[in-house]
């Protein structure tokens, strides 16, 4: 089995810490390729960068389908380009924030999310409510550290994660944490131990799902929203994707 994960932002340590935690997880006889863009944001952090990253995650998967990806994981917790990459294969992609979420539920009735910014937070409360799952959440906290501290000052960053990770323990009446950054992908057992509390993080968590949906041989299905593009002139910068026959 080979699952394509894509790192949407350019950073190459932040593609090679969501790797190793990947592969780290992964069933004997599961290949990870860990990707990213060629071009766009150094992180993710905002509306913005989302819109942008969604471009190169797209190209990631029509490059995946070249190479016959059997699913995809699109490893950052805005989860963006999620539906239009789901129409570029039938391999199930996975975004890393609504694989964490259906987990968390799976081990607790209540869960709260702690993620990077303020800002992304608010992301993620949209996510919430677009998967469903806002009941389950307590709380979205912020732990205030741009997402390039997780590699450029990890110590420091990994004491904020925690400090802000037992006030939800303590707060917030909640069974699990989730963590809400793909560069948290290699923190998810040092944050549970020092917590005391189960904590899922989306990379591992997507990476399994994936495994699971590849051996029930349940693919993203082509019928409705999901089917294929419609083949189109695409102009500019975008020619490259003009008559588009993913699938074929």
């Amino acid at each position: 089995m080979h699952i394509r994960v894509i790192n949407p932002n350019t950073t190459s340590g932040m593609t090679e810490t969501i790797a190793e935690a990947a592969q780290r997880i992964a069933s004997p006889g599961t290949r990870i390729t860990a990707t990213q863009p060629d071009s766009g944001p150094v992180s993710i952090e905002g509306h913005f960068d989302e819109a942008i990253s969604a471009v190169g995650v797209l190209e990631e998967v029509l490059a995946g389908e070249r190479e016959g990806a059997d699913a995809y994981v699109i490893a950052c917790f805005g989860d963006p380009g999620l539906m239009a990459a789901r129409e570029l294969t039938r391999a199930p992609v996975i975004g890393i924030a609504e694989a964490a979420f259906h987990m968390a539920t799976l081990i607790s009735t209540r869960f709260s999310v702690v993620t990077t910014l303020g800002r992304t937070g608010i992301i993620a409360e949209h996510l919430l409510d677009q998967y469903g799952f806002a009941h389950h959440c307590r709380r979205v906290r912020a732990a205030e550290i741009p997402v390039l501290d997780l590699e450029a000052n990890g110590d420091a960053a990994l004491t904020r994660i925690i400090d802000e990770c037992r006030r939800a323990r303590d707060e917030d009446g909640i069974g699990a944490i989730v963590l809400g950054c793909g560069g948290m992908a290699d923190l998810r057992e040092t944050i549970s131990d020092e917590v005391g509390l189960p904590v899922v993080e989306g990379v591992t968590a997507a990476v399994k799902l994936a495994e699971a949906l590849v051996g029930l041989r349940l693919g993203t299905s082509k019928h409705g929203d999901l089917a294929f593009p419609r083949p189109k002139a695409f102009t500019g910068r975008f020619a490259h994707l003009s008559d588009l026959t993913p699938g074929s």
